[in-house]
């Protein structure tokens, strides 16, 4: 196994251009001889640079529009050959084949081709790289003797690792960086794998075999508990709106339970499309509220339960503007704000407190995305099902009481019921006003659930409307919510005891809707 290998022979081809000129001209510098193709040879021959065209090197011309360029022998011979072994060595002297060091290399960008919505399939098959990803797996199943780059964010490491050894790279060097290039081959074959795969029938949203493709991104202080090691990974092929795209303005670093706070944080933001702010705690909701403005929506979330609220995660959907910072940053003990946006004066003042994390995020203002795909691991395997972004229009309600809803009652329903679609199940949401009075979730009696909610709003549950994730399966979770004074109640229904519930209901003449559907969360 050898250790410092000189870097003689370098060919360039790449698809994304960033740093690569700046690169091509320290390599020449070093006096590194560059082989490179279509594009990138134009790029950094325009820069000055003097590449030889891979066709000048291997006596052969691009064909096949492009298709076939450096799958030639002289390439991967060039890559494959082992310098230590005899027999390589006078095979490549009868054959007067050179050897080639380093190969830097990103691929066709076929992900992002894939999400554009005005591609067509045979665009989308001829943005699958055959030659990258050849190249790529030659150099680095040869890395004893070749390096291999793929992330333009490695330029700088490496012509660090070689100013410091002379012009060469160290083995470990070379064996991290292989790692990464069979990293990237593998998700550019499952992200292929994947379209082909795809359709539009529902049965083939679930293919045979699930192949992940994550990045390590952090690592973290520690787990859900100090004696617990963690990291973050950020999914290579998502393109929706995600907590690791946010922008972090201010306070320390993120912990393992912050991420799964702001996560749960970032789906109910997304899930609204009025000014709505939202109080969260163990990633469940404390508060939750919908207001003419950002200000207002925050002042009713953050009033639903304040003593819940100490130490929360706090997500918004609007920019947050100099009243609304005012307000949060009086808020005793926030971990974490997210919005789409901070005015200047607002981001001026919540800085002042130095644990309190701010984190930007544009995309909340592009809304739920449909037909993603949610991951839960279970030991030793993975579960995969559909997000839960079914909505509830009001002519899907189902009125089962003597009384009807009035239209302030439907309103106050629909936005409950959206709010509990995000509460631990056995949840019950009580709600006046478009915000939250008082929730109960996690428990495993719903009538539990329900003596929660009730407790936490106190007076506030005369006249508010009420929830429940699930049908109820006997009428004490509905007289537990009416004696309070719950005067209307959003359920599934479809229960066995569906018609004591009604009773209960049409006895204190209260009304209660069906939606036919639940929103278990667990």
């Amino acid at each position: 196994m050898s250790q410092q290998v000189k870097i003689k022979r370098a060919l360039l081809s790449v698809s994304d251009k960033t740093g690569i000129i700046e690169l091509a001209e320290e390599l020449e510098k070093m006096g590194v001889e560059i082989l490179s193709t279509g594009g990138t040879q134009k790029a950094i021959k325009d820069a000055g640079v003097h590449p030889v065209s891979v066709s000048t090197f291997t006596g052969s011309p691009e064909i096949l529009g492009g298709r076939v360029k450096t799958l030639h022998p002289k390439i991967h011979a060039g890559l494959l050959s082992r310098r230590s072994n005899e027999q390589d060595v006078e095979t490549m002297t009868e054959l007067d084949f050179k050897t080639i060091d380093l190969v830097v290399v990103n691929l066709y960008p076929f992900e992002q081709t894939v999400a554009r919505d005005d591609v067509d399939d045979a665009t989308i098959i001829e943005n699958i790289d055959i030659g990258g990803p050849s190249m790529l797996r030659s150099a680095a199943k040869n890395h004893n003797d070749v390096t291999v780059v793929v992330d333009p964010g490695d330029y700088k490491t490496l012509l660090k690792e070689m100013k410091e050894n002379d012009g060469s790279t160290t083995f470990e060097f070379r064996r991290k960086s292989a790692a990464k290039a069979f990293a990237l081959t593998s998700r550019y074959d499952t992200a292929i794998a994947q379209y082909f795969n795809s359709g539009k029938d529902a049965s083939e949203q679930f293919p045979p075999k699930l192949d992940l493709g994550y990045t390590h991104r952090a690592g973290l202080r520690y787990g859900e508990n100090p004696h617990q090691q963690a990291a973050v990974y950020i999914a290579d092929e998502y393109n929706g709106p995600s907590l690791l795209k946010a922008e972090m303005l201010a306070g320390k670093e993120l912990s393992y339970n912050n991420y799964g706070d702001l996560d749960a944080c970032l789906d109910m933001v997304l899930d609204f499309d009025e000014p709505f702010a939202c109080v969260l705690k163990h990633a469940n909701p404390c508060g939750a509220a919908s207001g003419e403005n950002i200000l207002q929506a925050y002042k009713s979330a953050y009033e639903s339960d304040p003593l819940s609220a100490f130490g929360s995660i706090i997500g918004l959907n609007r920019e947050v503007d100099s009243e609304c910072a005012k307000l949060l940053h009086e808020t005793p003990f926030v971990e974490c704000i997210m919005a789409p946006a901070f005015t200047e004066d607002a981001f001026k003042l919540l800085k002042k407190k130095k644990a309190r994390r701010l984190l930007v995020l544009s995309d909340i203002l592009k809304g739920m995305p449909k037909g993603d795909m949610v991951l839960k691991p279970i030991r030793g395997g993975m579960l995969l099902q559909q997000q839960d972004d079914l909505t509830t229009d009001v002519k899907e309600l189902k009125t089962v009481t003597k009384r009807e809803p009035t239209e302030k009652e439907l309103r106050d329903l629909l936005f409950a019921w959206k709010v509990v679609k995000h509460t631990k199940s056995n949840a019950i949401v009580l709600a006046k006003d478009m915000a939250t009075v008082g929730i109960g979730m996690g428990q495993t009696s719903r009538v539990d659930s329900g003596f929660m909610a009730v407790k936490r709003a106190g007076d506030r549950t005369k006249g508010a409307v009420m929830a429940s994730d699930a049908f109820f399966p006997m009428p004490d979770g509905v007289e537990v919510a009416i004696d309070a004074g719950v005067t209307a109640i959003i359920q599934p229904g479809g229960s066995k005891g569906d018609e004591q519930a009604i009773e209960a209901a049409d006895k204190a003449g209260a009304t209660m809707v069906f939606t036919g559907h639940r929103h278990f969360k667990h």
